[in-house]
């Protein structure tokens, strides 16, 4: 699968799952978006399989990983929620 028909593919199941399990809870509203509201934040393609990470500009903490597994022709998804960010000072 080319880069470009997976992302339009891992966009679609991002869309898929927001707009049918999230709500936005601050609000108590469901989640509306479109393949427009999503971004890749890293792409990797090795031989015959792909990965992506991508996010969405709903700020909910959320990130999706999907992979497609092309000796099987399988496609995963995962989604992720940020639940802790931390800074540590390193020594020169």
């Amino acid at each position: 699968m080319d880069n470009d028909k997976f992302i339009e593919l891992c966009k679609e199941k991002v869309v898929e799952y927001a707009n049918t399990t999230m709500n936005l809870s601050s609000i108590n509203k469901p989640v509306h978006i479109n393949k427009s509201d999503i971004y890749v934040v890293w792409l990797n393609r090795t031989l015959q399989n792909n990965k992506a990470l991508l996010s969405t500009t709903v700020s909910n903490g959320m990130y999706y990983e999907v992979t497609y597994n092309g000796d099987k022709n399988e496609l995963y998804f995962d989604a992720y929620s940020h639940v802790h960010n931390r800074a540590f000072k390193l020594d020169e």
